[in-house]
């Protein structure tokens, strides 16, 4: 039987991809919300005036070549466009193999030590691969899985090389909505700033329309370059409000086409994310600007 076109598969999955979920705090790990979280510089919860543009991106995924799937996670909601859908990781596990070895007991209980430093800091940095085989082959497969057990990941699969450990988009968006609650406390600190120190050379995607007045912590995967995939997962914070996002592609056919795609789709999902700008002063009166609505990883 020939395979049904797209444009007509697309709309059971939109009512799929469009419903929204309520979702307890992502897990035990995750922190309890004691009172509402109200956007700074907005003064309403995050879900109360804005959400993920799911149309918008779905219909672009529609024009782009390759296997698309992403998820959108705050607090209290969850959206997803084939969301348990299975794809290898590349080095998105790099996420997963830094918090892995910053609980290991020998590690957790002590300060880091230049060869700690010298691991993590080009592995999630610079997405260096020879630091992650070096912390793969320290914790093994046993620690990803106690972490992915604890994150309370659905689809999480490890593979003896590390890059093919499978992964979905649902899962990741659960582990990076609250990733610094699985860090020991005493690392959380170093662990955080790595994520947000990507360097330049790899900051595509989110890292090019990332919105203002967020603070922005995220790990991508791509083929070496090939097209095979090209990933992120990410996490925007704004005082208490949070939203992690994973968009995870595969077959792009070029890796600068899987950035495009990528920038594409964070571009759509993110649009209207409040800013919560100041407002401007204009003939000696304030006037209120409201919400800016312009939005605007490796291996």
């Amino acid at each position: 039987m020939p395979e049904m076109p797209r444009s007509r598969r697309i709309a059971p999955l939109l009512a799929a991809g469009l419903a929204c979920l309520a979702v307890a705090p992502a897990n035990a790990g995750a922190r309890a919300i004691a009172e509402p979280c109200l956007v700074p510089g907005v003064g309403k919860p995050l879900d109360a005036v804005w959400h993920p543009h799911m149309l918008a991106a779905i219909g672009y995924t529609d024009t782009r070549t390759g296997d698309v799937a992403f998820a959108v996670r705050t607090d209290t909601r969850f959206y997803g466009y084939r969301p348990d859908h299975d794809e290898w990781s590349a080095s998105v596990v790099k996420a997963m193999l830094m918090v892995a070895y910053l609980n290991e007991p020998w590690a957790r209980n002590r300060a880091l030590n230049p060869h700690d430093r010298q691991l993590l800091t080009p592995m999630i940095t610079e997405s260096d691969n020879d630091d992650a085989q070096i912390v793969f082959d320290t914790v093994g497969q046993s620690a990803l899985q106690a972490l992915a057990h604890r994150v309370g990941m659905t689809h999480f699969s490890t593979s003896p090389i590390w890059g093919e450990t499978e992964i979905t988009a649902a899962d990741q968006t659960r582990f990076f909505l609250h990733i610094d609650s699985y860090i020991p406390a005493r690392h959380r600190a170093y662990a955080m700033s790595l994520l947000a120190g990507i360097v330049p050379s790899q900051r595509w995607g989110i890292g090019e329309v990332a919105p203002k007045g967020w603070k922005l912590y995220f790990k991508g995967g791509w083929g070496y370059g090939t097209g095979l995939l090209d990933h992120q997962v990410v996490l925007l914070v704004r005082g208490c409000a949070r939203v992690s996002v994973a968009v995870l592609t595969m077959y792009d056919g070029s890796h600068a086409y899987g950035k495009d795609t990528l920038k594409g789709i964070f571009a759509r999902l993110l649009r209207g994310l409040p800013t919560g700008t100041k407002a401007k002063k204009h003939r000696g009166a304030r006037i209120r600007t409201g919400d800016l609505k312009h939005p605007k990883l490796a291996r």
